[in-house]
């Protein structure tokens, strides 16, 4: 029945290099030489009669035919391991994309309450502020997207749009007289193409400030370094409500509250994206019910 089908052995040879986009890296996870993938993918392209890869210097590009295979050699793949993992009783290891302060602040601590009721799985978290592929790059089962959320982008679908707040120790706030005498602390993106959210434009709207020079501002590139220096006692951070939740339920940082500044200002969107192949994952599936839930709580 399967007598035409190249060996398992090949054709996961050949899901590594199409999922990778790599010899190299295909041969280092399958732990055998680049030497060895390459001529098991030339064995394949010569039995189908058809080749799979361009081979560019430093990089190989799927051709249609292989594109066609690969689409197939991955939910095979993907499916078996599923089935494996659940008969063998192993985990399954789910690899999310997520901006470094989301992964550090909000993902990592509430990732207990994930194992106490899937124990069966693992999650691997890949955090920076490159948006990756994750159509091409299939090492990455899902990512979650900081910033404007599109209704009509496909794949995506939105979790949660945050407010912006201001926080503080409740010792910092107790030795400054009032908001005129406080260190004000804010992120500048790393991703320009997000809005910026400044103490200048909050105070100027609710103060008619015209510019900034009676205030003191120290800028850090990622949300997690801001709420870092506030919980050293550096001064007033201007962050995401998400982003301490935890933070707030410890009483390690307390809102910051001014009869003419209004905190809780409306953020922007966290959203899933969940690439076509993985759209009917199981497990996949759980994660996104629980973060779905977890986020709102």
């Amino acid at each position: 029945m399967y007598t035409n089908l190249p060996s398992l052995n090949v054709l996961k040879t050949f899901d590594a290099a199409a999922r990778l986009k790599s010899f190299k890296k295909a041969a280092e996870e399958l732990h055998v030489t680049p030497t060895a993938v390459s001529h098991q993918i030339k064995s394949l392209e010569e039995g189908l009669g058809t080749l799979l890869f361009e081979r560019k210097t430093r990089a190989v590009a799927l051709t249609r035919e292989g594109e066609l295979l690969f689409a197939t050699s991955f939910k095979i793949f993907q499916q078996l391991a599923y089935t494996v993992n659940e008969i063998s009783d192993s985990k399954e290891l789910l690899t999310i994309s997520a901006t470094s302060s989301f992964a550090s602040m909000w993902l990592v601590p509430n990732l207990g309450k994930f194992y106490s009721t899937h124990p069966d799985i693992e999650i691997s978290i890949k955090a920076g502020e490159q948006q990756v592929n994750i159509e091409r790059d299939r090492r990455i089962d899902l990512a979650i997207r900081y910033g404007r959320h599109d209704p009509m982008q496909p794949n995506a679908s939105k979790l949660v749009t945050e407010t912006i707040g201001m926080y503080a120790t409740p010792s910092y706030l107790n030795k400054i007289s009032g908001i005129d005498d406080a260190q004000f602390l804010e992120t500048k993106w790393v991703n320009t193409s997000l809005p910026a959210v400044t103490w200048e434009g909050l105070l100027s709207r609710y103060k008619g400030i015209k510019s900034r020079p009676k205030y003191s501002v120290r800028q850090y590139d990622q949300e997690q370094y801001v709420i870092q220096a506030a919980l050293a006692g550096q001064g007033i951070a201007l962050v995401s409500s998400l982003l301490v939740r935890n933070i707030l339920k410890q009483g390690w940082l307390v809102p910051y509250s001014d009869d003419v500044v209004h905190s809780n200002i409306e953020g922007l969107t966290y959203y899933l994206i969940v690439p076509p192949h993985n759209q009917s994952n199981k497990s996949v599936a759980m994660f996104i019910k629980w973060l779905s839930t977890e986020i709102r709580n």
